[in-house]
């Protein structure tokens, strides 16, 4: 991994208790209580985080291919996005499914916009190659 000098941003957390603890922020937005999926609680499991964090970055990067292509994103854009916590055969590992709402695009617009946000979004780049993928535009 190669160190950048001048991250644009820099999220600081601190994790206590494992998937039955709690997590905050540096700077206290965050403050959340952790459980384990599947399980009574009232707390959210790291899974939804990821689903939520990469949905968010996901609809920012198509924000940004849109603006590039030179159209406008619908203002009820949407995501839904699915983080499976797989075993098999001893081992876990993820696998994700994003299904992409851009009502009132053109098919193949949409579908632009969705492979582009997919090539920039650091999430996307992040799971490329190491977890299964599949993006839909619904």
């Amino acid at each position: 991994m190669s160190q950048i000098d001048n991250p644009i941003y820099t999220a600081r957390t601190r994790t206590t208790g494992g998937r039955d603890g709690a997590s905050r922020s540096s700077d206290g937005r965050l403050d959340i209580k952790l459980s384990t999926p599947g399980q009574p609680g009232d707390g959210v499991n790291p899974e939804q985080l990821f689903a939520a964090g990469w949905s968010a970055c996901f609809e920012g990067a198509m924000a940004l291919a849109a603006r590039k292509l030179k159209t406008t994103m619908p203002t009820n854009a949407a995501i839904d996005a699915e983080v499976d916590l797989c075993l098999v055969a001893g081992s876990y590992f993820l696998q994700a499914r994003l299904n992409v709402s851009l009502p009132g695009l053109e098919p193949d617009v949409a579908r632009a916009l969705v492979d582009a946000a997919h090539e920039t979004c650091p999430y996307s780049k992040a799971t490329r190659g190491n977890i299964d993928v599949i993006i839909k535009v619904v």
